[in-house]
């Protein structure tokens, strides 16, 4: 696997939106974070763009990635929201240029398509990482963002879960993929869909039905991206639903069930996701996950 180079004081950071609309207000409190951690900011036209849900046209979205994407003085492109848009410019973008010099590409939920993409086609690590709406003035000493400046400067966090009823014991190494599990059934048979086998799996997702869920497991598990994984974590779940007939098992048990007939370590718990606090993985790149009695742990290898 190929890893960006780390940034250092004075690098560049490219935000830009190739996905859903975010208003410049929202990123606001982001740039002067990262400004005043030595960073040079570089806002996208697509900031602030839009009319209704994307952050402007297909072409207006294409060509602002694009040009983040090629300036070689942009040395990281932050996502400023994920939503939805990714996958319907991604067999456009052009990565000749990027393939030349790599940078982090940082981001989550729809942004799941793009590092998919990228390490399926490319095998460059990225950042599965908060954007700007989890910059707040009550959050920018936390733990989780840390995690992030860490990561953009090659220090990736160790990440610990608490004891879950549903965790299988065990120890595993491999490359880490994954993300967002909507849109890891979204990709599945096109270009950006990742080979699965000996990797760790991570995946998280919110605002689902829970028979939605079960599906999606269910299809992952018939594409054949389950059976000959080294290992998979699960992080939040959040702001689930149920329909009014209720399903007939809560969100652990029915994630537990899909990967119950095989034999590898499964953690619950982390914490990364669409929630307060959400902690950066280096995408592309080994992990050991150790699940145990004391709980989940997910370490990088570098």
């Amino acid at each position: 696997m190929i890893v960006p180079a780390p940034l250092r004081n004075g690098s560049k950071i490219g935000i830009t939106c190739p996905s859903g609309y975010v208003s410049v207000e929202r990123t606001a409190f982001c740039l002067e974070v990262l400004n005043g951690l030595g960073y040079v900011c570089k806002l996208g036209k697509t900031v602030g763009n839009g009319t209704r849900y994307l952050a402007g046209t297909d072409d207006e979205r294409l060509a602002d990635f694009q040009a983040m994407l090629d300036d070689t003085e942009v040395g990281a492109i932050l996502m400023g929201r994920g939503g939805y848009g990714m996958s319907r410019i991604i067999d456009r973008v052009d990565f000749s240029r990027f393939l030349q010099s790599p940078k982090w590409l940082c981001g989550f939920s729809d942004i799941t398509v793009l590092h998919s993409h990228v390490q399926a086609q490319f095998g460059i690590a990225t950042l599965h990482s908060p954007m700007c709406g989890h910059f707040k003035p009550e959050t920018v000493d936390s733990d989780f963002l840390h995690s992030f400046y860490d990561a953009l400067v090659g220090k990736p966090h160790v990440l610990h879960a608490p004891p879950q009823e549903c965790n299988r014991v065990g120890v595993a190494e491999g490359i880490l993929t994954g993300g967002n599990l909507a849109l890891l059934t979204h990709v599945l048979a096109s270009p950006s869909d990742v080979d699965t086998r000996g990797k760790i799996l991570f995946v998280e997702d919110v605002g689902e039905y829970l028979y939605s869920l079960d599906r999606m497991m269910t299809a992952l598990k018939r594409a054949g991206k389950l059976e000959h994984l080294a290992g998979i974590a699960f992080g939040g779940f959040t702001d689930l639903k149920d329909t009014e007939r209720p399903f007939d098992r809560g969100v652990l048990e029915l994630l537990g069930d899909a990967v119950s007939q095989y034999g590898y370590p499964v953690g619950f718990g982390m914490p990364v996701g669409h929630a307060d606090i959400n902690f950066t993985l280096m995408m592309g790149v080994p992990y050991r996950l150790t699940v145990s009695a004391e709980g989940s742990e997910l370490r990088p290898m570098l």
